[in-house]
């Protein structure tokens, strides 16, 4: 299959972009630098330049494609429309990325009401994410143009990314903090609950969904939860730093903005996928995000 993928040089688009091509699949790859296509070319990832802003690269991207997938932004509506243009009435798949923050309650770091969230059951989105949830249903509606369209909304991504130099989001915050001050630190009491995921068992999600998503879909990515208070203090055994400590939401923001601190690390965000595992087969294989920082953090891919 010939695949076109934007945000190949990211952690997730790159991590999808290399499981594809060890499966087999010839994968074509969004970057905005030319500096890392020789770093996509050693992974067998051919190189597009170009951003997101470039309609008619992607518009024509989709068309030569057999597949498409978004993984460069959840919040770039213009991209979307014009991946969509590209494969309208082709029955072509198209995965789009978004994220588990659409239900986050940004509790300050609080336990709070933890809601469990189910795929058949969504929230109506707060005024911070009803943008990304608009594109989302975007995608979704673009079934009735004849795309096999889906949404995969991943929730804390865990794991080393393929391409080098490439981080996830959450995780990696907490731990850079922690390098520059010398203490491990969460937002609030770090109560808060995140579902999770390894980002093998993402890629993995992403080729299945690919050949097996029924148009329409809407799936939830995790393999298990954890607090953040758990999490920042299984980095502080790691990095031998005494124990986690609480941060003030007012401070948090400082350090990593509000929509970070507010939603990425300050809110829950507990949801249940069971959909991937019914429809296409998922089994993840890694089920613990604590396992994962004691004994896989600090040791390189």
């Amino acid at each position: 299959m010939k695949i076109f993928i934007t945000g190949a040089s990211g952690f997730i688009g790159g991590s999808i972009a290399a499981h594809l091509v060890r499966a087999g699949h010839h994968v074509r790859g969004l970057i905005r630098k030319p500096e890392h296509s020789a770093e996509l070319q050693r992974l067998g990832i051919e190189p597009v330049i170009g951003t997101l802003d470039d309609r008619e690269l992607l518009i024509t991207e989709a068309k030569a494609a057999d597949a498409v997938i978004n993984a460069a932004s959840s919040d770039h509506e213009g991209a979307v429309k014009a991946l969509i243009d590209g494969l309208a009435g082709s029955g072509k798949p198209f995965l789009h990325t978004s994220g588990s923050s659409i239900v986050g309650d940004a509790s300050g770091g609080e336990a709070g009401e933890a809601r469990i969230y189910h795929e058949d059951a969504l929230p109506k989105p707060t005024a911070d994410k009803a943008a990304r949830v608009a594109i989302d249903q975007l995608v979704l509606d673009a079934a009735q143009q004849n795309i096999r369209s889906a949404v995969l909304c991943n929730t804390l991504i865990y794991g080393h990314g393929d391409v080098p130099g490439s981080a996830s989001v959450q995780l990696p915050r907490l731990v850079r903090q922690a390098q520059k001050s010398g203490v491990v630190r969460h937002v609030g009491s770090g109560g808060n609950i995140w579902s999770n995921v390894h980002i093998g068992d993402v890629a993995e999600l992403y080729r299945l969904a690919l050949e097996k998503t029924p148009a329409g879909t809407f799936y939830f990515v995790e393999s298990g939860e954890a607090s953040f208070r758990d999490m920042s203090a299984a980095i502080a055994r790691v990095m031998k730093l005494g124990e986690a400590q609480d941060w003030p939401l007012a401070d948090a923001q400082k350090e990593w903005g509000y929509e970070m601190a507010s939603y990425g690390l300050g809110s829950n965000s507990r949801v249940r996928g069971e959909r991937a595992r019914k429809l296409l087969g998922w089994q993840p294989k890694r089920t613990s995000v604590i396992d994962w920082i004691e004994h896989d953090m600090m040791a390189a891919k």
